[in-house]
């Protein structure tokens, strides 16, 4: 092979690891991604999760969880996604067992700037042992990678999910579970224990508990993981005054799903004077909770340091820009019989469009960023059953008329310009309601100016 064609090649490939992927929940939505590690390096936000795919015959365990590798997602807006393609592998761990495909949740941090990616896997049989899993370092110069993993896993750590905390006095600590959840120092390399495991035994006693993520705001140290306190996992954290404890069980950060997803797995993140909680659900595959997708919702504290608990949001954060598609089925509200669905069952990955049945169904979508530009047309991509009119206004269902949708009938999906009667500045919340006509699909909108 030439070189001009080699690199060629590595022009391809770096093109095609730096994906845009543009969306509200899920954050991602053109693959399965799980178990959010969300970091603030610099002006961006990265995301490290674990990549579900669907398991086929010898490749992974037939309906059940199966991960084979890693991406890492960054975004400077908290609404366009750059997906920088995979990190790591299961076959380039040297003691991993390379077809487990068991790549389960990981973090990352960064220390001296260098950034450490820590991860669980499968070890490799070592005579008569069985492999069991062990917890890797991968290390890189940057937090997009590439990463290189170390030859030998953490000594004296067996377990899963790993979470790394660095104290304000630069001790470094390692979280992970293993039945119970373990916790130990560092020593500064970031790659050895400091310490002997211990156990964190001041939480519940009874049911799963893994996930271990904890985060320190004004002097109180939060444990968080999830907990099967009935049937499903819900978010739950305890408070201490320090990184080893004890912890005092305080309470729920965010109830079981309601989709029924056995799984939800957190990492908490301060991102601009606003906490974040980032976790998952099965939004992509609702009839399958081993392919899930990656969520993010604000988070707020009571005066006392206590968490206030977490409702589930489709609009999730972020500000969305007027001329973006702006997909209101992931909405901050609906009305009447207003519904959302997929827009193609056999492909989900394509999304999710609105349904207006009748007048007066309506739906809202805040946190529009209009700017001080004059927006002369809105471009609405939808298709209908009968005539009628959408009309899309600011803050409610009465506000003022940013402009009036004619709808013929129309059995295919057609993309139409309407002339916008009001130019709205600055971020906006915007509501789209059906005054006459019925069964409206919306896949988007967008304003042009």
């Amino acid at each position: 092979m030439s070189k001009r064609s080699l690199n060629i090649i590595l022009c391809g490939l770096a093109l095609a690891s730096a994906i845009s992927v543009n969306a509200q929940n899920p954050l991602i939505r053109n693959q399965f991604t799980a178990d959010p590690s969300a970091r603030v390096f610099g002006d961006s936000v990265y995301i490290y999760p674990s990549h579900d795919i669907k398991a086929t015959p010898g490749h992974g365990r037939l309906d059940w969880f199966c991960m084979e590798d890693y991406h890492v997602f960054s975004s400077a807006n908290l609404t366009d996604w750059k997906d920088h393609g995979v990190i790591l592998s299961q076959t380039k761990v040297p003691w991993a067992d390379s077809a487990a495909y068991s790549m389960w949740a990981p973090d990352c941090i960064e220390r001296n700037g260098k950034y450490y990616f820590y991860f669980p896997a499968t070890a490799k049989a070592n005579g008569q042992v069985r492999g069991g899993f062990a917890i890797g370092v991968a290390v890189s110069d940057h937090p997009y990678g590439p990463f290189k993993p170390l030859n030998e896993p953490i000594q004296g750590v067996r377990g899963i999910d790993p979470n790394v905390f660095i104290d304000k006095n630069g001790q470094a600590y390692l979280y992970w579970a293993q039945g119970n959840i373990y916790a130990a120092k560092l020593k500064d390399n970031m790659t050895e224990l400091a310490s002997p495991p211990q156990i964190l035994a001041e939480l519940p006693e009874k049911g799963l508990k893994e996930g271990p993520y904890l985060f320190e705001r004004n002097g109180i140290y939060y444990l968080t993981y999830p907990h099967v306190a009935n049937k499903t996992e819900r978010l739950e954290y305890a408070m201490g005054d320090s990184p080893l404890g004890p912890f005092k069980f305080t309470g729920v950060i965010m109830d079981e799903s309601a989709s029924g997803c056995w799984t939800n797995h957190q990492s908490i993140a301060q991102v601009k004077q606003q906490w974040l909680l980032f976790y998952h659900d099965k939004d992509l595959s609702p009839q399958f909770d081993k392919n899930r997708s990656i969520r993010a919702d604000s988070l707020f504290f009571n005066p006392d340091g206590t968490i206030k608990k977490v409702v589930p949001s489709m609009r999730g954060v972020g500000l969305t820009s007027a001329s973006a598609l702006i997909q209101l089925d992931r909405y901050s509200a609906l009305g009447g019989d207003a519904a959302v669905t997929f827009l193609d069952t056999l492909h989900k990955f394509d999304g999710w469009k609105v349904v207006l049945k009748a007048a007066p169904d309506w739906v809202r979508y805040n946190s529009v960023d209009f700017g001080k530009k004059h927006w002369k047309t809105v471009e609405v991509r939808l298709r209908t059953e009968g005539t009628g009119s959408l009309i899309i206004r600011l803050n409610s269902a009465d506000g003022p008329v940013v402009a009036t949708v004619a709808m013929p009938k129309i059995s295919e999906w057609k993309t139409m310009a309407f002339k916008v009667s009001l130019s709205p500045v600055g971020v906006r919340n915007l509501v789209m309601s059906l005054s006459g006509g019925a069964n409206a699909e919306i896949d988007w909108i967008r304003f042009k100016n």
